[in-house]
């Protein structure tokens, strides 16, 4: 298959895109290299898939990653975006792209407006334009806003969201009914859950944590420590995401004559934040000192990913703990963060 990603220097998008060549398909990446975060460390996701001195613009090839071409642009560039979907068949694309952060949306909205909606409206559109007949999307379970209906299912109504954030993947999710109602595409939207591992976004509580404890500077716990997540390893994440981009003939339609589905993607399983602390604490050798603070604005109590349906359809079936994955993390973080 030849499959466009948005979002290859991103945290799941560059892992993807190892797996995906690995497995004999071929990638066309792009992503902006924007700076909301630290712009090292994408560039360090890249050139663990061969790719080094990104230009804008312009296509590189990877060194090695068979099959892999990269190219720095925004997804809200329409000229190159449609000169890239013209010369180029492609049979799916998978929208990784997007301004992230929950946080964050409550002091620059704008950004998010610009890239989850407007960007992925190019993509809609690039997919009816050009003949390309799937898009798989990352969503968020952040569109269940503060439900107390645990674990939260797919069918669950999701019209409340508490930040722009969760607001925009909503409305991703209503945009891609709609291209499919209209024009057929098979779209695919994938809430995700916490995902964490080697080469995380450093705005999400692992390396934040993780950098204070090493630097004996407080950690900030929302809440009062009284918070749950779905944390999800990353290499669950991606064996979900190939299975379905592999067969996405298995996939379901939420209503039938309309070939649109959402699925969550996580572990299955909520874990209280302060657990997540102490085997990060063990694993790194350190007590955390921490700073017990109210709830943060936009943030939600409690995730927990029922994903029965995505094991009906594709067998998902996540394998990584908790303790191993924050293992695996913690070793990778000492290594990476030492010469820094």
């Amino acid at each position: 298959m030849y499959i466009f990603i948005t979002g290859t220097a991103g945290f799941i998008g560059s892992f993807l895109t190892e797996a995906l060549t690995s497995r004999g398909h071929r990638v066309y990446g792009i992503d902006s290299i924007n700076d909301y975060y630290d712009i090292n460390l994408k560039k360090a996701r890249l050139e663990k898939c061969g790719i080094s001195q990104p230009q804008y613009g312009r296509e590189i090839r990877s060194v090695t990653l068979p099959g892999y071409i990269f190219r720095q642009m925004d997804l809200c560039d329409k000229t190159q975006l449609n000169e890239i979907l013209a010369n180029n068949h492609f049979d799916c694309m998978i929208n990784l792209a997007a301004q992230a952060g929950v946080r964050y949306s409550l002091k620059n909205p704008e950004a998010y407006i610009q890239s989850n909606i407007c960007g992925f409206l190019n993509l809609l559109e690039g997919c009816r334009n050009h003949n390309c007949p799937r898009l798989i999307y990352a969503s968020s379970s952040s569109v269940y806003g503060n439900s107390q209906n645990v674990p939260f299912n797919e069918a669950e109504q999701v019209d409340h969201p508490v930040s722009i954030y969760a607001a925009t993947k909503k409305s991703n999710e209503l945009m891609s009914y709609t291209y499919s109602h209209l024009y057929k595409i098979h779209t695919i939207g994938l809430r995700f859950f916490t995902v964490y591992g080697p080469y995380g976004r450093p705005d999400m509580a692992p390396i934040l944590f993780a950098g204070s404890i090493a630097a004996d500077r407080p950690i900030r716990i929302f809440n009062n420590g009284k918070l749950a997540r779905d944390f999800t390893y990353i290499d669950d994440i991606i064996e979900g995401i190939v299975k379905i981009t592999e067969h996405p003939e298995q996939a379901s339609e939420d209503t039938a004559g309309i070939p649109a589905v959402i699925y969550n993607i996580g572990h299955g399983s909520s874990m209280q934040l302060m657990d997540f602390i102490h085997i990060l604490e063990r694993n790194l050798g350190k007590e955390a000192q921490k700073e017990y603070v109210g709830m943060q604005p936009g943030d939600v109590y409690q995730t927990w990913a029922d994903t029965r349906k995505l094991e009906r359809d594709f067998h998902y079936k996540p394998t990584t703990s908790l303790e191993e994955g924050i293992t695996r993390f913690a070793q990778w973080y000492k290594e990476y963060y030492k010469n820094l």
